[in-house]
């Protein structure tokens, strides 16, 4: 199925897939989690301020294209959203642990280099190096339908180039060379102590949104 997402719908699916993996006792999710979740400010690029209300017609968009799944609990009047999107018996892609690592960050974060997405995959996956990264990249440019992510030409003053995931639809490269570069951290230990306190944060958030859950249902 040719994909053509909105930004919501991209943040919605990949925070459904990020917390599957990452806090599966609280999937799937609520409407209040999947919003917390969508306005994370760590682990987000860019960060958003989406109201409840329009998390759930995102929601509902998606379920009418077949994306997501909506299981309701009469008994207690309640829903709860999970994505269809990817490794389920009725999705278009079947994606290995390495390669949905890649595809949950980028629909989050944006475009990454491969050095970045090793980085920030925390809890997703644990990538032995910068290669392993790139064999996936490769795999997802190579899908047999077609290419799932593009690599973007490589900004000046910057090492690596950055890939982007196609699931919107096709990227004008043309256009993003044109705009004004992203300003990298010149000490690589308060890049790396960043990302760790990016990781806690996240955690923290997770465990709020739990709390909040069961206070909500006491």
């Amino acid at each position: 199925m040719q994909l053509n997402l909105t930004a919501n719908e991209a943040r919605v699916i990949g925070c459904l897939i990020e917390k599957s993996i990452v806090t599966p006792e609280q999937y799937p999710l609520t409407l209040n989690a999947l919003t917390n979740a969508c306005n994370q400010k760590s682990s987000r690029n860019p960060v958003m301020s989406l109201r409840q209300g329009e998390v759930q017609h995102v929601v509902r968009g998606l379920e009418e294209k077949s994306l997501t799944r909506t299981d309701e609990n009469f008994k207690s009047r309640s829903e709860k959203y999970r994505q269809r999107f990817c490794n389920t018996r009725f999705s278009d892609y079947q994606f290995d642990e390495p390669q949905l690592a890649i595809v949950c960050l980028l629909l989050l974060r944006g475009p990454q280099t491969p050095g970045e997405l090793r980085a920030h995959s925390g809890r997703l996956h644990t990538f032995p190096d910068n290669a392993a990264v790139m064999d996936s990249l490769t795999t997802l440019l190579d899908w047999e339908s077609g290419p799932l992510v593009v690599k973007l030409p490589r900004t000046p003053g910057r090492k690596d180039a950055e890939y982007m995931h196609l699931f919107s639809g096709p990227v004008a490269i043309d256009a993003r060379t044109a705009q004004k570069p992203r300003v990298e951290s010149r000490n690589s230990g308060t890049r790396t102590d960043s990302i760790e306190l990016e990781e806690r944060v996240t955690k923290l958030e997770a465990e709020l949104a739990l709390l909040k859950e069961r206070l909500t249902n006491l």
